[in-house]
């Protein structure tokens, strides 16, 4: 079986939750195949000759970090935090959820001399410090300074429902980062709840447990909750060179602001 088979195999078929807990070390392992340079990791600093393929239905070539378990959207992301804000520099109180463990290996320790002010959360992950439905979240009104929520609105029943949440717990003046895979190509974004089997939530929506595919209107559903949204061509504030050494997409970044 080749490594693309496998990947794709194991993302399928293992629950996420065990999936989360092997990762860690079974990742690692399979990169001593992959060692030289070509390509580097501006989240863990590691260079490799290509990285992993990665992908549920296609598995995309050099996409996935051996040693941290980034993809190109963590790297696109990470890039983007350290140098466009100063979430590493200061200590306002954060929720990541669904939290990224590449992301979450460099917050925590940053966090760890003030304790509560970033916190992580999931519905499942053995890895959150805190389980709930983004679409009904504990959490105080005006509670946070900081949200970051990747690739998880599309997997919501209720998205609307989830962003109106999330600007809820959002204090004046706070800011976050909504990332979700958009097809710019589709003028609004496409949803029907009717479709329930497995396989045909993957033939339409690319991945068994997607409910959406959001599209150039992402933007018009974050401001319709409240925010101020910013939809941000990062990618291509880097060099060709640099792209394709940290192997970043041409997906953009999402801010958000509660003012």
């Amino acid at each position: 079986m080749t490594m693309k088979k496998l990947i794709k195999w194991t993302l399928n078929h293992v629950p996420r939750p065990l999936l989360q807990r092997i990762a860690g070390w079974a990742v690692p392992m399979a990169g001593l195949f992959y060692r030289g340079r070509g390509a580097e990791c501006p989240v863990c600093g590691a260079k490799y000759r290509k990285f992993l393929p990665y992908g549920y239905v296609h598995a995309r070539a050099n996409a996935l970090c051996p040693k941290c378990l980034s993809l190109e959207r963590h790297r696109l992301l990470w890039l983007y935090l350290t140098r466009e804000t100063d979430l590493l520099k200061c200590y306002p109180r954060t929720l990541h959820i669904a939290p990224e463990v590449c992301i979450m290996r460099h917050l925590k320790p940053h966090f760890a001399g003030h304790p509560g002010q970033y916190v992580t959360a999931d519905l499942e992950s053995p890895l959150a410090d805190l389980h709930f439905d983004v679409q009904q979240i504990p959490l105080a009104d005006d509670s946070v300074d900081v949200i970051l929520c990747n690739h998880l609105l599309e997997h919501v029943a209720d998205d609307r429902k989830a962003l109106c949440e999330l600007y809820r717990i959002l204090k004046p003046g706070g800011w976050g980062i909504l990332l979700s895979p958009v097809e710019a190509d589709y003028e609004q974004t496409f949803e029907d709840d009717t479709i329930t089997d497995p396989d045909e939530r993957t033939r339409i929506f690319g991945q068994y447990d997607h409910r959406r595919i959001y599209g150039a209107d992402y933007t018009d559903r974050l401001r319709a909750a409240g925010f101020e949204a910013a939809d941000i061509d990062y990618a291509a504030s880097f060099t060709d060179a640099e792209r394709k050494l940290y192997a970043l997409p041409a997906d953009h970044i999402y801010a958000v602001y509660k003012h």
